[in-house]
């Protein structure tokens, strides 16, 4: 009990950050005008410590990759295994929240101060991928900017070899660095969300905690239905009914795992372990699954989707759009992949999507709770979705 109290801790801060603020709000709106900065502050601290975080972690990934050219067939395979899952999940929860809509709070799109720029595609595929000035990348407004860039400097300090190897221990050093920062920060949330929520009680009335529960309550029920129902159909794809009887026997302790844990980190050996008792070889469980750890997020793609659907909500503007769903998607996947080998990528894709949709910041504060909050159940879907994702790839490379 102790070490379950221990790695839900953030999770029980953060809730009662929430639920005092809340009692701010309520009771005393008038003096939610005094703790916002509070909130303010978070903010700003986070945006300015996950910029260079991203330059780091991206870069030094891409530099540190070594080659496995005899692991080629299986790399392949395991990355569409991935990305069919991500996509299967993303585009399984906008069904969801096309066929139970949530409705939007009154007032909220007076709240947002900030409104989206208006520029033709164009200009806005242009701002997408690269910027005019270099200072411009380490900007919140350009993460994507940032990623193709720290995509290119990763793959120049791979190539340039030994020459290159102090810049590549610089990159290194620099993604532990900003990793320790951000998480310094992060133990700010319970105060600065706790002071938003304030402000947002304050400012929309009680209507907000049947907004917050009405998504929230969307991705357990569609979360629980994906794990029990699309898990077994890939078992089933992956070995028939013998892959799904093989799959649901070990899959409990990994499951129960994840859920006491709240890690999919301390839920790999579980996942090794059921893999072995599955029968997958050890040259692929020993592949799949620890980098599934890091860039498989079947859980993460689902609350993409939520967190995304929750901010337009907020904002008033049309989620089901067909634009809007394809940049929902090509969010989804980086946050589901990239950010995922990130710690808090969470937030980064919400920074992300804060660029990309032209946001205003006042969304960050709703998809951030929310992210938290969903968090138990997406480690399960991310984590135990590692083994069925292994069970996939051995049936494929198998064939071919």
């Amino acid at each position: 009990m102790k070490e379950v109290l221990k790695n839900y801790s953030g999770i029980i801060f953060l809730l009662l950050g929430i639920t005092i603020g809340s009692i701010i709000g309520i009771v005393a709106p008038g003096f939610v005008e005094y703790i916002k900065p509070l909130g303010d502050i978070f903010l700003n601290l986070l945006f300015v410590s996950v910029v260079p975080l991203v330059f780091f972690a991206v870069s030094n990934s891409i530099a540190s990759l070594e080659q496995q050219s005899k692991f080629g067939k299986i790399i392949l395979v395991m990355a569409l295994t991935f990305l069919f899952f991500i996509l299967t999940a993303a585009i399984f929860t906008i069904c969801a929240v096309y066929l139970f809509p949530v409705s939007g709070v009154s007032g909220s799109s007076e709240m947002i101060t900030e409104a989206a720029s208006e520029e033709s595609w164009g200009n806005r595929i242009v701002s997408f991928f690269t910027v005019g000035e270099f200072t411009a990348l380490f900007s919140r407004q350009n993460m994507l900017a940032l990623l193709i860039f720290a995509f290119m400097t990763g793959f120049a300090a791979r190539k340039t070899g030994e020459s290159g190897q102090a810049f590549r221990t610089f990159i290194a050093s620099g993604y532990e660095v900003m990793k320790e920062l951000l998480l310094l920060v992060m133990k700010l949330a319970p105060i600065g969300l706790g002071a938003y929520f304030a402000y947002q009680v304050a400012t929309l009335g009680p209507q907000l905690f049947g907004f917050y529960a009405k998504p929230l309550g969307l991705y357990y029920v569609a979360g629980i239905i994906y794990f029990l129902v699309f898990f077994s159909i890939y078992a089933f794809m992956a070995n028939g009914q013998k892959g799904v009887k093989s799959f649901w026997s070990n899959a409990i302790y990994p499951s129960l795992t994840a859920i006491s844990t709240c890690s999919s980190f301390a839920t790999m050996p579980a996942n090794l372990q059921a893999a072995s008792k599955i029968g997958i070889p050890n040259s692929i469980a020993n592949l799949v699954i620890p980098i599934g750890t890091t860039l498989h997020k079947n859980g993460s793609s689902m609350s993409s989707i939520i967190k995304i659907y929750v901010a337009f909500l907020i904002i008033g503007k049309d989620f089901f759009d067909p634009s809007n769903l394809l940049l929902a998607l090509g969010i989804t996947v980086f946050v589901s992949i990239v950010a995922g080998g990130i710690p808090n990528g969470g937030y980064i894709g919400e920074m992300l999507m804060i660029s990309v949709y032209k946001l205003p910041q006042e969304a960050i504060p709703a998809v951030m709770i929310i992210g938290t909050l969903v968090d138990p159940l997406a480690t399960v879907l991310n984590s135990v979705g590692d083994i069925v994702a292994a069970m996939f790839v051995n049936r494929f490379v198998k064939v071919t």
